[in-house]
């Protein structure tokens, strides 16, 4: 048998080749954005990134409307705007093998907040599988599919960053070639969910949940492995790892399937235990299940609630000494906040956005940076989309006067993704408020993938961009300008102008991001500042480029700005910024 080390993403991707997968989408979220980058290297799947989500999820439910089997992977936030068709999906079933595969963030890594999609599964009343490491991510794919169209529902599989991220030894398959071709095939009794075949098919759908617990109380997904003493503990995911390294003579169930549980499974392993543990990160979702089961167990009275496990969190909870860590360093590391790169294009929009006291309604993306200091150009982020719709409500609700100072911004991307109703609703409205599309021709904060406006396709074929200026003027915006976010001064009179316009309007910032996978970011010499010139001021601080330094301080010396030559990629904003001439182009 061939073994090979792979991350959780790269183990569901090829999960995915094994089955057989013919259409695989998704959009990019960390962090499940390499499952499908991964996918893509295996050419007998198409795949591709959709718009949000939702279009994601359909177009995977299309594929198995013809037969095919088909994969989506989003973060657990997507699953948020997948939701509408995953909770029709439970009741329709499926044809080819639809799966689900869905990320959680435990600790918030790269996302604001920290919800458990396994309430999804409740809610949809669809199987969750949730594997502890990459070998079983890969076969626990392979399963889900079995189980899709074995049972006829959709499957969801739970991962988290510790899985997705983390690399452990995986057992390769073969891909299955013995699967039917994709055929129309009509069947508006299950397909077409007018309320009378809906009727029919929730009764189906609850004996499924009942024929699935059954199933998993004899499936080796869900084990017993027997220990010592009369400690028990029932757990899943990351958490079983996490368990056996703190409780190593402990008994434990490890559930494979989290949804539905095995009843008799777990009665049988609770009754030969004095004290029984559920460690599970986030929610008790697990152990409130167990309790309404009338078995005793401790759980969120002893483990947080918040944040991601670890062995020393877990072994900290339990009132046991913590495993003790390899020591790197006696002496504290300095504070690295994030940071937007050298020659973002951001930069420049947040830096007059704060010049001009603007009331900023953020999005999600790398430009959510801009509110961090020194830029702390940004007062609120909700959600994806929702930096447009924010600025709408407070332009509703506030007077003339403070009116003005909202400024609704969010990326190309997102305003793909979930924006153009959000200012349709603005537009049509007629309220008067203004938008900024920071338009960097790319996913850039999930690892510079391609989507609709950047003129790529996953693939790396050429594709025509979609035209944003069209797009704003079509559903009803009349003032629509375009302006290079390098040009600071412009840039500044042009948001200022557009602030004070008692309507709708859009300025799209457009300058490629300087990680631009397809080359189109502009590099020029590095600049150096001139020691006569500079009154060490600080004013070039404020922009917050990682390539600006400073040397010296100390007494009654001000110090004076560097620039690091090797992170400067010569964008020019600093130059703009200093009144005193100090920056140079070239070399000293």
């Amino acid at each position: 048998m061939k073994q090979a080390i792979l991350s959780g993403n790269e183990a569901f991707a090829r999960g995915a080749y094994e089955a057989g997968v013919r259409v695989a989408s998704a959009y990019p979220g960390t962090p499940s954005t390499e499952i499908l980058e991964n996918i893509a290297t295996y050419p007998e799947i198409d795949s591709s990134w959709a718009p949000n989500e939702k279009v994601s999820l359909e177009v995977a439910i299309g594929a198995s409307f013809a037969g095919a089997r088909a994969m989506v992977a989003m973060k657990h936030v997507g699953l948020n705007v997948a939701a509408d068709p995953l909770m029709t999906m439970s009741y329709i079933g499926v044809r080819g093998g639809l799966v689900v595969v869905v990320a959680d963030d435990p600790e918030m890594h790269s996302s604001q907040n920290e919800q458990d999609s396994r309430h999804y599964a409740r809610l949809a009343k669809a199987p969750m599988l949730e594997p502890s490491d990459s070998d079983e991510a890969l076969a626990f794919t392979r399963l889900a599919f079995e189980l899709s169209e074995q049972f006829d529902t959709p499957v969801m599989l739970r991962s988290n960053t510790r899985i997705s991220h983390g690399k452990t030894i995986v057992n390769l398959g073969s891909r299955i070639d013995n699967l039917p071709e994709p055929v129309i095939e009509r069947n508006p009794g299950k397909f077409v969910m007018l309320p009378a075949n809906a009727r029919k098919r929730h009764p189906v759908v609850e004996q499924r949940l009942l024929d699935l617990k059954a199933w998993g109380c004899t499936h080796e997904i869900n084990r017993i492995e027997e220990g010592e003493g009369e400690v028990g503990v029932i757990t899943a995911g990351i958490s079983y790892q996490y368990a056996k390294e703190v409780l190593p003579k402990a008994h434990i169930l490890k559930l494979g399937m989290v949804y539905p549980l095995p009843e008799e499974l777990i009665r049988e392993f609770a009754a030969r235990c004095k004290t029984l543990y559920v460690i599970e990160e986030l929610d008790p979702f697990i152990e409130d299940q167990i309790r309404a089961m009338g078995i005793s167990v401790k759980g969120k009275d002893v483990f947080p609630i918040c944040g991601e496990f670890s062995p020393g969190r877990v072994a900290a909870a339990l009132g046991m000494a913590q495993p003790k860590g390899v020591e790197v360093s006696a002496e504290p590391l300095p504070n690295r906040p994030p940071n937007m790169c050298p020659g973002c294009s951001h930069r420049g929009v947040f830096y007059a956005l704060k010049r001009l006291g603007a009331f900023v309604t953020g999005d999600i993306g790398c430009y959510t940076l801009g509110a961090l200091p020194p830029l702390s150009a940004m007062d609120t982020c909700v959600c994806m989309g929702a930096g447009i719709s924010n600025a709408t409500g407070m332009a509703k609700a506030l007077g003339e006067a403070e009116r003005s100072k909202v400024v609704g911004v969010m990326g190309d991307s997102t305003f793909l993704h979930s924006g153009i109703t959000s200012l349709m609703d603005m537009a049509y409205n007629n309220t008067p408020a203004t938008v900024i599309i920071l338009d960097n021709r790319i996913t850039a904060m999930t690892g510079r993938q391609d989507n609709p406006a950047s003129g790529h396709t996953l693939a790396g074929i050429e594709a025509i961009p979609v035209d944003l200026e069209a797009i704003c003027r079509a559903i009803g915006v009349r003032h629509v300008q375009v302006v290079d976010p390098y040009e600071l001064e412009k840039t500044r009179l042009l948001i200022k102008a557009e602030m004070e316009r008692p309507e709708t309007s859009v300025v799209i910032t457009r300058r490629s991001c300087m990680l631009d996978r397809h080359g189109r970011g502009e590099r020029s010499a590095p600049l150096f500042v001139n020691d006569d010139k500079c009154t060490g001021c600080k004013a070039c601080l404020k922009i917050g480029c990682p390539a600006i330094e400073w040397q010296g301080g100390t007494g009654t010396d001000k110090g004076k700005a560097r620039i690091n030559q090797v992170l400067c990629v010569g964008c020019g904003v600093c130059k703009q910024v200093c009144k005193f001439d100090a920056f140079g182009v070239g070399h000293e």
